[in-house]
């Protein structure tokens, strides 16, 4: 055995919980299984690309919703609509 001793591995203990918090907050943001589609359109087409996505993917089964939204300086309209893959 060295006449060090072994080295202390409170930082590598440290270092390694870190990258796995890490993981896991990565996991929670990217990967929440559901499916998002990002349009760009003038109100009344915006308004009703979202009643088609509501009419296709009902809210009950799907969890849809529209998850953002933002007008454009050119009076457009950015929405994200999110839902689940599939019903059960």
């Amino acid at each position: 055995m060295s006449p060090l001793g072994r080295p202390p591995l409170d930082g590598l203990k440290r270092q390694l919980l870190r990258r796995r918090e890490q993981r896991a907050g990565e996991a929670r943001a990217t990967h929440d299984n559901f499916v998002r589609e990002t349009f760009t359109m003038e109100r009344a087409a915006a308004r009703q690309k979202a009643r088609e996505w509501f009419k296709k993917y009902p809210k009950a089964a799907y969890w849809t919703q529209v998850e953002s939204w933002r007008q454009l300086p050119d009076q457009r309209i950015e929405f994200t609509m999110r839902r689940l893959p599939t019903a059960d």
